[in-house]
């Protein structure tokens, strides 16, 4: 039917050209692995949109041999084929790298229950016992850059790791990723998004935005869409919503399906100045810098008195990096005006380097 409609579109002008097959074949393909993945049931196979072309003009596909179509899926298989090959961190190398996360102390003892618990479920279920139903959708409250989207990048590799998840991907989106413009597209692109995040974790950051308009936003028809795909997939699709802690609690309350599904909450809490200025020494380890001990003992008392006087526009882990991000800047023009600056004077931070950055 999409091709009909399509073809009849295209033919306005009483041509149909090659270049406009290919993309309503494109379109009608697209649509086809979505009403798939759906589950929904088909009628009968799309007509060939090659088979009506009536322009004499020479297509992209006889110039060079390709169809545009047939290049765009080649590189996207070829593309998924290599994701494949790559070798996936080991369980041990996941919990590792958890471990050395700064803080989050009770977000790790609850995501290493959580996996322990998925294990056991796995071996009964092996051994043929019974498990109860359980729902692994999650929501994630906490201020931005309190370390949510690496978290759950994590737990898409543990999943993967135990066996609960077949690829353990990481899809990140918010609400402009899945809602159109029109009505009728926002399901569509929603289901985009949703077969590429199966098999993974589809994280929705902001996830309130998608309640936040009226009875007619077309954020409520990607929240059906979403709803319907965690029953479809149930067993190879993990949803994360995440955002500030008031909104979310409205955006969970505000759907029945919402609160049903999504019964696991983790809370992210701010970066003390501790744990700021860790972030600020592990940034400074890893890229090749070290502190004076006058440079050292003036950031432990800036990052302690960013924690104090944090307003609403705290950005935790991002404000460390920015400030990062700063200082190097300064020591670069601190050392350009040095004739020959050594290895050490590279690789040496300053209390002026972080004073001037701190003024500004």
């Amino acid at each position: 039917m999409l091709t009909n409609i399509l073809l009849y579109l295209a033919a306005v002008d009483d041509e149909v050209t090659m270049a406009e097959a290919e993309y309503i074949t494109e379109c009608s393909d697209k649509l086809t692995a979505i009403c798939d993945g759906a589950n929904v049931m088909k009628s009968k196979a799309p007509i060939n949109a090659a088979d009506y072309v009536t322009s004499g003009e020479q297509p992209f596909t006889a110039q060079t041999g390709v169809s545009a179509v047939g290049e765009k899926k080649a590189d996207a298989e070829a593309s998924a084929q290599k994701a494949e090959e790559l070798p996936k961190p080991s369980l041990e190398e996941l919990m590792a790298e958890l471990e050395e996360l700064v803080g989050l102390g009770t977000v790790k003892r609850e995501v290493k229950n959580l996996t322990n618990l998925i294990k056991v479920r796995k071996l009964r279920e092996e051994n043929g016992l019974p498990n109860s139903a359980m729902s692994l959708h999650m929501v994630f409250l906490g201020n931005p850059g309190t370390g949510k989207t690496t978290v759950a990048r994590l737990m898409a590799g543990l999943y993967a790791a135990i066996g609960a998840l077949s690829k353990g991907q990481l899809v990140e989106v918010d609400r402009s990723g899945l809602v159109a413009g029109y009505v009728g597209q926002t399901a569509l692109k929603t289901q985009e998004v949703i077969q590429s995040a199966l098999g993974g974790v589809l994280f929705i950051d902001e996830a309130y935005s998608l309640a936040s308009g009226g009875e007619n936003d077309f954020g409520r028809e990607a929240i059906e869409t979403l709803l319907k795909a965690m029953e479809d997939h149930r067993d190879d699709l993990v949803v994360i919503v995440a955002g500030y802690d008031e909104p979310m609690e409205k955006f969970i309350n505000s759907n029945p399906g919402l609160q049903s599904r999504f019964n696991k909450y983790l809370y992210f809490p701010d970066y003390n100045g501790e744990e700021l200025m860790a972030m600020f020494r592990m940034r400074c380890k890893k890229n090749g810098y070290r502190l004076t001990e006058e440079a050292e003992t003036y950031a432990k008392e800036f990052f302690e008195d960013m924690y104090k006087n944090r307003d609403d526009n705290f950005g935790n882990g991002r404000d460390v990096r920015n400030r990062f991000e700063d200082i190097i800047s300064r020591q670069a023009n601190r050392l350009a005006a040095m004739e020959a600056p050594t290895k050490d004077d590279l690789m040496t931070i300053t209390k002026e380097d972080f004073l001037v950055s701190a003024e500004e």
